[in-house]
């Protein structure tokens, strides 16, 4: 069984209308390793990941929606 996941932190943050460098600051990362996590490139760690659920006025599982079970 194979299950694919689609991450939603870049369409979240698109929504927000906050600027990703403002964004990216406030949960201390930088700008790089936020595109990191927006492209799925790294999992969100869950302390960071909760501070930008907070800012993005979301929960820490709407950054991640399982698309496939095969």
């Amino acid at each position: 069984m194979m299950i694919m996941w689609k991450c939603n932190i870049e369409a979240l943050i698109k929504q927000s209308g906050l600027r990703k460098d403002y964004i990216a600051e406030k949960i201390k990362v930088s700008p790089r390793q936020l595109r990191k996590y927006e492209k799925f490139e790294l999992f969100i760690p869950t302390e960071t990941g909760l501070l930008l659920a907070e800012m993005l006025n979301c929960k820490f599982d709407d950054f991640y929606e399982k698309i496939k079970d095969e």
